[in-house]
């Protein structure tokens, strides 16, 4: 299969990018204690509903699985505006699953070459500031397929951007208006828990709410274990749904593509 040979080559390819895995990782990582500092002294004003350890647990999940938000195919944009895509649209694959596979890929190990390490220490950081363990066993495993099905999401969401860099040329715009909303409907600036009850019931059925809000919830307990199906649900109607129109805006990009370039 193609689609599973890019995939297999664009992981490698991230394994090469040490530098920047190291540097991301002390970058998460302050982030990270600014954060859990910041909501600390919120609590010791004013304590909510929710545990600190609770919301400390989400910071760190959040920040540990960054990448996997922000990653972009920058070599995809380079060949749009430049017109080399004119040569991948004469490959003898689906242009989309091609593209998909590799921004899964690079997201997926870039995510799991800086997660990985992030919450080792953060599982050593003090109670309330670092990472908790899951009430149990279960909870752990609910989360891993939604964070898989977030995957498919948000790799969704990155091809519909670029869908998009394919009529404007330029990915600056819609790309920024949309990581705004993923970043801040989907709880990396500021965790879904501490929203209003009644802003939750709209926020959290939303495609952003599925990146990682959703696992972060089944892994902290918010999302009791008999929950988990009906989240896979609406995680997999929004995956079908976003994959749905990314394959129907590129097939569109196709037809009526101008090359630019000589």
């Amino acid at each position: 299969m193609p689609y599973f040979t890019v995939f297999k080559m664009r992981l490698r390819m991230e394994l090469q990018y040490r530098g920047a895995m190291i540097g991301g990782i002390a970058c998460q990582m302050f982030f990270g204690l600014i954060l859990v500092a910041l909501y600390r002294a919120l609590y010791a004003g004013k304590p909510q509903s929710i545990p600190i350890e609770s919301v400390a647990t989400y910071v760190w999940l959040q920040q540990a699985f960054f990448r996997m938000m922000l990653a972009s195919d920058s070599e995809l944009v380079d060949k749009i505006r430049s017109g080399d895509i004119a040569y991948d649209m004469c490959r003898p694959v689906d242009m989309y699953g091609f593209y998909y596979a590799r921004i899964m890929a690079q997201k997926l190990m870039g995510s799991l070459m800086r997660a990985v390490p992030m919450l080792i220490v953060a599982f050593l950081l003090p109670k309330g500031w670092g990472i908790s363990l899951p009430a149990s066993f279960l909870e752990l495993l609910a989360a891993l397929p939604a964070l898989l099905l977030g995957l498919l999401c948000v790799c969704a969401l990155e091809n519909i951007t670029v869908a998009f860099t394919m009529k404007t040329l330029d990915p600056r715009g819609m790309q920024g208006l949309l990581n705004l909303l993923m970043m801040t409907l989907s709880g990396n600036l500021f965790p879904l828990t501490l929203f209003p009850e009644s802003w939750q019931k709209i926020i959290t059925f939303l495609p952003y709410a599925q990146l990682l809000d959703a696992p972060i919830r089944l892994y902290t307990g918010e999302y009791l274990p008999q929950e988990a199906f009906r989240i896979y649900g609406i995680q997999a109607f929004w995956a079908v749904i976003l994959i749905a129109l990314g394959v129907s805006m590129w097939n569109a990009n196709k037809r009526r593509m101008i090359v630019q370039g000589g």
